[in-house]
């Protein structure tokens, strides 16, 4: 597993030279949240598809 900072550094690098700063905290941004959610999957933290249809419903 990579360390944030290592996942900061190519999502970076990976960007063009004249890249502009919200092009940068946009993808650590991003990387963030999938981040994130990843650990809420491995936490447990899920909706059935049923259950999300339901509450889809009562909006």
């Amino acid at each position: 597993m990579k360390s944030v900072k290592e996942e900061a550094l190519k999502a970076i690098s990976s960007l063009p030279d004249d890249a502009p700063i919200d092009d940068v905290m946009y993808r650590l941004y991003v990387i963030d949240k999938v981040a994130n959610g990843q650990e809420a999957v491995k936490d447990g933290h899920v909706i059935s598809t049923p259950d999300l249809l339901k509450e889809i419903e009562s909006w």
